[in-house]
């Protein structure tokens, strides 16, 4: 997946982590995240240092003190409408996979330069086709969801749903 970057969905100004797939005809895949999250997300994008090391600059910074590599994140699931991620790790020849929230393993991987991938399954729930300029979506086959039916239910997922609902 590629890291599109950090939006703010109006009217709710809630922040959007928006995951791009790597395919010919790419899904999109958006992310309700916190706005501290969002924040580390886009200082780190951007380049920005700051004068002390946030968390995730500190989970870098103690990930290469013991030796340890972020081989890769991975959106693995979508239930109840809380995404769940997890941390690849790996240490010699062992790897060790940690959960936690999609945010803090995508700003663990933009700080360390880790690829990013989703499970199949979370692009089928929650992915969508981008719409080109002639209205068509990129999508193709007989298995691909009619488009303006995706879209009408992001939307509708987008005009319901709260920020407590992403709360832990």
């Amino acid at each position: 997946m590629d890291l599109v970057g950090v939006r703010i969905e109006l009217p709710t100004n809630a922040p959007i982590l928006l995951l791009q797939e790597k395919a010919p005809n790419p899904r999109l895949l958006p992310i309700f995240i916190g706005a501290a999250e969002a924040t580390a997300i886009a200082l780190a994008l951007e380049g920005v240092e700051v004068p002390r090391p946030m968390t995730h600059d500190l989970i870098k910074v103690i990930l290469d003190d013991v030796g340890v590599a972020l081989r890769r994140v991975v959106v693995t699931e979508l239930r109840d409408k809380t995404f769940f991620a997890e941390l690849e790790l790996s240490e010699n020849a062992k790897t060790r996979r940690v959960s936690c929230r999609p945010s803090d393993a995508i700003a663990v991987a933009v700080r360390c330069g880790a690829p990013i991938f989703a499970a199949e399954e979370v692009l089928e729930d929650a992915g969508y086709w981008e719409r080109d300029s002639s209205g068509e979506s990129g999508g193709e086959g007989s298995e691909t969801p009619d488009p303006d039916e995706v879209v009408e239910q992001f939307r509708e997922f987008i005009d319901t749903v709260r920020p407590e609902d992403f709360e832990s």
